[in-house]
């Protein structure tokens, strides 16, 4: 965003294309520079493509029926191959790279305006960190020499690289910038989302979680450029664990009150809630001013700078056919496009496997987190598009009115759903079930497909200017996305007790033991809170919190670790980093099961195996085309050796 607290402060500088060490020196040119530190994530997480790379081919995601080739090729499964060419974690690269020499520009020119604060340095600093840190674990180790130096600020070409070591980055590169952010910044952010020792303290405890696991390598995966798994400073993995875990537990008891949990999991979603204290570094985007927003506010078509990640998430539920007559079919759209949050702009791209909801989110009545990260009914909507029709007929043929559910996801499968043929009077025309009574079509957990699949409602879209229409249905996403919650802090130091860390009982707001699963059970108390059922459109008070966390294992592996990390972020861009730190992409999406696998006009509802084929080349993403052509001072060697092996 090149605009923060909730887009109050507008970035108005002149575009340039060339840096100096002068302009760093000014106020003008250290703020517009620290603008741009928060605008270049609008690149990322919630760029559709670049967010496939994160989601797609991991135990979260696969391929949707009318996806384009990306989540295809990220895959691993037959239907398509990443290569350097059409891989979009290049995203990743060309936007990080310019960001760190900005922020390496302030860092070293800012103090000689005279009046430019620690904390406003400490700002470059965390985001040059969080730049090395999300591109170390991309692409193993990356340069720290972008033309001038390590770490060095550069303002001329350079058509030579040489890519550093994973240690180096790591011990060089991120840690030491971390430790300075956490001693400068403020408590309390400058602006709403933005850097604070909090947030720098979470990716301290990260990055230190990261490093100790690539220590330890378990699975033997290669690292690229070749080294040896040990540290520069003598440290062993276990001194990273118990550092991981010292730094996020310290951030846990001493966060100021500005920043924590809210009180009910439904609330950390909700859009009606956005910029909550739980939320700690986010990329904005707003209704209220186009310039502000960085995309038009009535129509997208996935360009980079636009929230579309959602699109993806969203199945095409448009296609659902109601009928408008009880005695013959007479089909009527009567789930449009509309702009609330189970809803959205569909691209049907990203598919939940079929275990997501059977196994990770197998308790729906206890934990909230399933119903407040998932739209499961679609509801009728025909009067907001503009018909004056009362009633319709649905499942069975019975009657609905708007607002009623068309179609529903079941919680469940209660054994006596039949999935009649479409084209009937009753049927559905999306290959819905029926059941006894019933006036809506449903779909169990184990007929989701490719081409039907509930919603990732966490990340729909919200806006507050519908009226009384659908809304602005091509428009992108004007949420913030969010990047960095304080809840991570209890999962990386319940992971870091997991492989060994010492536990110290934590004190303060969120008092417990200290134990992995004392940790754990802060979260799953709160799941266990009920105020409003999200998919019953209901009040829903309810305290589940004995029951939840009496049911935490009293052992607890990285497994749960990963469970319990699914539950709370599902779909938030974490799940391939965290697969590739933990090396259980393999073990845990290697096989995966989903319906329609061929991709049928209506689907079907009969589970098939999906293999997929992970190499360990594959742990790390390509170094794209655009790159290496562009580093014409190497030798055709030294090019080949710059790739990643696999590529």
């Amino acid at each position: 965003m090149g605009f923060v607290g909730g887009c109050k402060n507008i970035l108005n500088e002149a575009p340039r294309s060339i840096y100096t060490p002068d302009y760093f020196k000014t106020n003008a040119g250290v703020m517009g520079g620290l603008n741009y530190m928060y605008f270049h994530l609008r690149y990322l997480q919630s760029n559709g493509y670049y967010y496939e790379t994160c989601q797609a081919g991991t135990d979260e995601g696969t391929w949707g029926q009318n996806v384009n080739a990306d989540s295809k090729n990220l895959d691993f499964s037959g239907a398509g191959s990443t290569t350097p060419d059409n891989c979009a974690a290049s995203a990743l690269w060309n936007t990080t790279f310019p960001n760190i020499n900005t922020a390496s520009g302030i860092i070293e020119n800012a103090t000689a305006s005279g009046t430019i604060s620690a904390a406003l340095i400490a700002e470059a600093r965390f985001f040059r960190a969080w730049d090395y840190f999300m591109l170390v674990q991309t692409f193993g180790g990356v340069p720290l020499d972008l033309g001038a130096g390590n770490l060095k600020f550069n303002i001329t070409t350079s058509r030579t690289s040489k890519r550093n070591t994973v240690p180096e980055v790591y011990t060089i590169g991120i840690f030491p910038d971390l430790l300075q952010a956490i001693t400068d910044l403020p408590a309390t952010g400058r602006v709403t989302g933005g850097a604070t020792k909090t947030l720098a303290s979470l990716y301290l405890a990260k990055a230190y979680l990261t490093y100790a696991w690539w220590l330890d390598n378990p699975n033997n995966i290669p690292t690229y450029p070749a080294t040896p798994r040990t540290d520069p400073n003598g440290k062993t993995s276990a001194y990273y664990y118990q550092q991981a875990y010292t730094v996020a537990t310290t951030a846990i008891a001493n966060a100021p009150s500005a920043i924590g949990l809210q009180p009910y999991f439904y609330d950390v979603n909700v859009g009606s809630k956005d910029y909550n204290k739980e939320v700690m570094l986010m990329i904005d985007h707003t209704q209220s001013n186009e310039l502000a927003n960085g995309q038009s506010l009535t129509y997208s078509t996935g360009a980079s700078l636009d929230y579309f990640s959602n699109w993806l998430t969203t199945w095409n539920y448009t296609n659902i056919k109601s009928s408008t007559s009880s005695s013959s079919f007479a089909g009527y759209n009567t789930v449009q496009r509309y702009v609330i949050q189970a809803e959205g702009r569909p691209w049907c791209g990203i598919v939940p496997p079929i275990a997501i909801f059977t196994n990770t989110f197998a308790d729906k009545t206890n934990d909230s987190r399933y119903d407040g990260t998932f739209g499961t009914v679609f509801r009728g909507n025909w009067k907001q598009a503009g018909s004056a029709v009362t009633t319709m007929y649905n499942a069975n043929n019975l009657p609905i009115v708007n607002g009623d559910p068309v179609l529903t996801f079941l919680d469940s499968d209660p054994g006596t759903i039949v999935y009649p043929p479409a084209g009937t009077l009753g049927n559905s025309n999306v290959a819905g079930g029926v059941m006894p009574g019933r006036a809506d079509w449903v779909i169990a957990p184990r007929g989701i497909s490719r081409l039907s699949y509930p919603s990732l409602w966490k990340i729909g879209p919200y806006r507050t200017d519908n009226g009384t229409g659908l809304g602005q249905q091509n428009a992108g996403n004007t949420r913030p996305f969010p990047i960095a919650k304080f809840s991570e802090l209890f999962l990386v130091a319940a992971e870091a007790a997991v492989k060994g860390a010492a536990p110290t009982a934590v004190a303060g707001t969120y008092a417990n033991d200290g134990t992995a699963r004392g940790l754990i059970n802060v979260l799953r108390a709160r799941a266990g809170k009920w105020y409003w059922s999200n998919n019953g459109n209901a009040a829903l008070v309810a305290d589940n919190s004995a029951a939840m966390t009496a049911a935490t294992p009293a052992s607890i592996d990285i497994n749960y670790i990963l469970d319990e990390r699914s539950r709370e972020l599902f779909g938030e861009a974490h799940r391939w980093f965290d697969l590739v730190r933990t090396q259980t992409w393999n073990a845990r999406a290697g096989t995966y099961e989903i319906c329609d696998v061929a991709g049928g006009s209506t689907g079907d509802h009969i589970p098939v195996v999906v293999t997929r084929t992970i190499p360990p080349t594959a742990y790390l993403r390509p170094i794209p085309t655009s790159t290496i052509n562009a580093l014409t001072a190497l030798t055709a060697v030294e090019l080949t050796a710059y790739q990643n092996p696999g590529y």
